[in-house]
């Protein structure tokens, strides 16, 4: 989470920083409506600001990786950067028409306006003026758009599939709110540095929504490719997807995931790779566990020289720091990572003492066997938990299996709440945190 709260916490500090530096928020005079316009402003600039970067985000920017520690960092940091945007719109909606209620109901009296004719104002600002009613009706109807598609981004029950098609028609809501903004933002702040940071983060947002719009996001990303062969693990309810890629594919590094796109009504899902890149064969292998509707569905459906488009690669888990001891921990399905890692150790041996612990609670013999003699090959220790037959994995486990914990890293791929749980464990009791690497591979 460090990963992100960096960003987050910066992006509003920074916003309401060069926002002060424009206005205040001590009108004189101060009244409820004086008040009332300085923070409509202040929740408009942040509101607009924390969306135009969700926005950005949602093109995928593979610069931005490096500085924010892979795209799974940044698409949670596009989820809390979304709840920021709607609980400001929520504010800013409710200063607009609540404020308007209590006049119509009498607890409020509305205040006499200044009257500006078109003669005391320049073309850009008499035209900007002759576009407010405009801007707030359609922000209006934008905000309410806004509420229902972010709550349904954030409902774990509404189908991937589904969530995937609405989620995109928030960046014709964002194009609405952006002229919302650019037209409402007041005058006197574009000449100023929160007016120049307003202009580029609008721009960088219609750029991205034009581009989600019309379906450019990763295209120059995107190789296609052709199914080899398809294994199938009932007992782990889990295929093993291998694909032969066509020229184009830039290679990837291990614990890296890319978007693959099985069926194109379906649309791209993320799947880590669970092989080490050999340019000669572009060959590429996803395990896929059935979580769902249109993963579950792909042992039946998914054959031998179906068509495939592969996106990517994305990801920081590379397994890359300053320890020449390492601890891994694969949870479940999220063993795959550090499968693609063994077979990229198993061509060139790395000078690493590497721990792999596996809790599971679904069991394959096969399975099992090929990733023994992956670690095997590859020099990893592996520890095998089967639940409930072992016991539950916890950090005093695995301190007891590796006394020399503290001189390693800890590199964690599973679900979110256990991490959480072990890095809190680790860190608590000496470990550094950024020495715990954990992937948080939930692009919703």
């Amino acid at each position: 989470m460090h990963h992100i709260k960096r960003p987050f916490w910066g992006l509003l500090l920074a916003l309401s920083i060069l926002w002060l530096l424009a206005d205040s928020f001590l009108p004189s005079p101060f009244t409820y409506f004086s008040f009332r316009n300085v923070f409509m402003q202040y929740s408009g600039v942040l509101g607009i600001g924390v969306m135009s970067v969700a926005m950005l985000i949602a093109t995928r920017p593979a610069w931005l990786e490096r500085r924010w520690g892979g795209l799974d960092k940044m698409y949670r940091l596009h989820k809390w950067l979304g709840i920021a945007g709607l609980a400001l719109a929520i504010v800013h909606w409710w200063w607009a028409q609540g404020t308007k209620w209590m006049v119509r109901w009498g607890w409020l009296a509305r205040p006499q306006r200044k009257r500006i004719t078109d003669v005391e104002l320049g073309l850009v600002e008499g035209w900007l003026r002759s576009q407010r009613g405009l801007a707030e009706s359609v922000g209006e109807w934008a905000f309410y758009a806004t509420v229902i598609l972010i709550a349904l981004a954030l409902i774990k029950r509404f189908p991937y599939r589904l969530f995937a098609k609405t989620h995109r028609w928030i960046a014709a809501v964002y194009l609405v709110l952006a002229y919302h903004a650019a037209v409402l933002l007041k005058f006197s702040d574009w000449p100023q540095p929160l007016g120049w940071v307003m202009a580029t983060l609008l721009l960088a947002g219609t750029v991205s929504a034009a581009l989600v719009l019309s379906g450019r996001v990763g295209a120059h990303r995107k190789t296609l490719g052709t199914v080899e062969a398809v294994t199938a693990y009932p007992d782990l309810r889990a295929i093993e997807a291998a694909v032969r890629l066509q020229e184009g594919w830039p290679g990837h590094a291990a614990g890296q995931f890319a978007f693959v796109t099985f069926d194109a009504k379906e649309g791209a899902h993320p799947y880590t790779i669970a092989s080490a890149w050999d340019a000669t064969a572009r060959r590429i292998v996803f395990i896929i566990k059935a979580l769902g509707d249109h993963t579950s569905t792909l042992r039946e459906q998914l054959k031998e020289g179906d068509a495939v488009s592969v996106e990517g690669p994305y990801g920081r888990f590379d397994f890359h720091d300053r320890h020449a001891r390492q601890i891994w921990i694969g949870a479940g399905i999220g063993i795959t990572p550090f499968v693609a890692r063994m077979k990229q150790l198993a061509q060139r041996r790395a000078h690493h003492a590497i721990d792999l612990f596996h809790p599971t609670s679904d069991f394959d013999q096969s399975a099992i066997d090929k990733l023994t003699a992956d670690a095997r090959a590859a020099g990893v220790r592996l520890h095998l938990l089967r639940s409930p037959r072992d016991g539950v994995l916890d950090a005093a486990t695995i301190r007891a299996a590796v006394p020399d914990w503290r001189q390693a890293s800890i590199w964690f791929c599973g679900p979110a709440g256990f991490g959480s749980a072990l890095r809190k464990d680790f860190v608590g009791s000496g470990l550094r945190q950024a020495d715990f690497h954990q992937e948080l591979f939930q692009m919703r």
